[in-house]
């Protein structure tokens, strides 16, 4: 599931940060006297419920740090399993469920500590900030949210997609002041605790560090340097955005309004299907089929006109970029024993329509004599030996820029359907990210949509560095196709 828990225990209180790779998601369990909060937790919400009952404690709250568009989170579920009440910030809007909207400043008991509530638009307007105080009242811990991050701050453009009348400079100037007001004014002293580390889509420029000081990031972070004006401000933070996955909107509107219980999604989800019942379901439904395997077994053999999304990568966003519709039907195919870890990450961003998975794996596909499809493949040294090879690079145009095989075209996998339209069918294509992953994902989805003349190049970007015969560039070619 790609989880660590970076755990401080304090004299009478714990701090545990429970991090989820994969969304490079942070989540926190905070305890003190048998008093406990979580704070923005995800779908699946048992883990924290067993966290709290190991140690004895009732789950008092659940702060949220706004809205997030990158997950679905568990707010709902918990508050229903455990009774415990769901914070949001100032400004929050009307939700299809109970809450407490906390005035700026208000303050939050646990146990022997406080939670004092900072209201800190400018991600969001409803973002708001945790500044806890331990039994002695100092000011030791703030749990940012997607307003500070690691080396970063949290982009201004998502709650424009849901709220018409924001503009990203006016979000971003909301921002320039709550950094300024209400958080640079506090203790260097302080330890940041943000709710994404790099990968997440929603900073641009994330350190892989997911805890700080306060006063480090004060030296470090660009967006906390004090001599920024308002207007150097709004224009670095807005530089360098690229849109969001298409999922992060309908994402909020679940946060708002609500959502099924995990536990009917997972119902519905982790169901067995005979290798003919599959197929029907495929023939008469719109259900897109999704391979979770890994790349090397997918390469081998798959069912035609499915698409390749390895369970061991960004599974969930890389689903979240690819599948427009949240409601759109799925059914899977995985490894025995992880169908259930499948719903579970489909269902983190809100894809909740799974509609079961090939018992059997895809060996029974196989042994009933079904028609199968395979994927070519070329190492990097037969490579080396073509002449000018056409060359497609899926990874994301910020990697091709930094370096990339000359005369290689960025196709980025991000950007599926203008990638896809630079393709001709017509010509054989070579194609390539960074280790195998994504370029096994371009290539399935291609395939599917009727591209026969593309072949995956072994061990991608990472292999062609290691030969000599590649030469490596950052000019970025102006050819647009090829």
């Amino acid at each position: 599931m790609y989880l660590f828990i970076n755990s401080q225990i304090f004299i009478k209180m714990k701090i545990e940060q429970i991090y989820t790779g994969c969304l490079a998601e942070a989540a926190y369990y905070i305890e003190s006297n048998g008093e406990a909060v979580i704070i923005d937790p995800l779908r699946e919400v048992q883990p924290y419920i067993d966290r709290a009952a190991k140690d004895g404690a009732t789950i008092k709250y659940i702060f949220e740090t706004h809205f997030h568009a990158d997950f679905v989170s568990g707010h709902k579920d918990l508050a229903a399993k455990t009774g415990a009440k769901i914070v949001f910030g100032p400004t929050t809007m009307e939700t299809g469920f109970e809450k407490i909207v906390a005035k700026d400043g208000e303050i939050f008991e646990v146990g022997n500590i406080t939670f004092k509530v900072l209201h800190t638009p400018g991600h969001t307007m409803e973002s708001s900030c945790y500044l806890l105080s331990n039994e002695e009242g100092e000011e030791i811990g703030l749990f940012t949210g997607d307003t500070l991050f690691i080396g970063d701050v949290g982009r201004p453009d998502l709650a424009q997609k849901v709220i018409a009348e924001l503009t990203q400079e006016k979000l971003a100037s909301h921002l320039y002041d709550s950094l300024r007001d209400k958080i640079m004014p506090l203790s260097d002293d302080l330890i940041v605790y943000p709710a994404h580390g790099a990968g997440s889509a929603c900073g641009k420029k994330m350190s892989k560090e997911t805890t700080d000081t306060l006063g480090n990031q004060k030296k470090t972070n660009y967006a906390l340097q004090p001599e920024l004006t308002r207007e150097e401000f709004v224009k670095q933070v807005l530089t360098g955005l690229t849109p969001p996955p298409g999922y992060f909107p309908q994402n909020v509107l679940m946060n708002i309004t609500g959502y099924d219980s995990i536990d009917e999604v997972l119902e519905r989800g982790v169901k067995a299907l005979s290798p003919s019942v599959f197929e029907t379901i495929a023939n008469e439904t719109d259900a897109v089929i999704i391979d979770t395997r890994s790349k090397d077994d997918f390469r081998k053999g798959f069912i035609p006109n499915s698409i390749f999304i390895g369970i061991d990568g960004s599974f969930a966003s890389w689903v979240g970029t690819l599948i427009p519709d949240v409601k759109q039907n799925i059914l899977f195919v995985a490894d025995e024993g992880r169908e259930e870890e499948v719903v579970t990450r489909l269902a983190r961003v809100g894809y909740d329509n799974a509609l079961g998975y090939l018992e059997g794996g895809f060996n029974s596909w196989q042994n009933v004599g079904n028609e199968i499809d395979t994927v070519s493949s070329v190492d990097v040294d037969t490579l080396a030996s073509m002449k000018s090879p056409n060359i497609l690079d899926v990874r994301r145009a910020s990697e091709y820029r930094s370096e990339h095989i000359v005369n290689a075209l960025n196709t980025p996998l991000d950007y599926i359907n203008d990638s896809m339209a630079m393709v001709n069918k017509n010509k054989d294509f070579y194609v390539h990210c960074a280790s195998g992953y994504r370029s096994l994902v371009f290539i399935s989805i291609l395939k599917a949509r009727g591209f026969e003349n593309l072949t995956d190049i072994m061990g991608g970007f990472n292999a062609m560095k290691g030969n000599k015969e590649f030469e490596i560039t950052d000019y970025v070619c102006p050819t647009t196709e090829l």
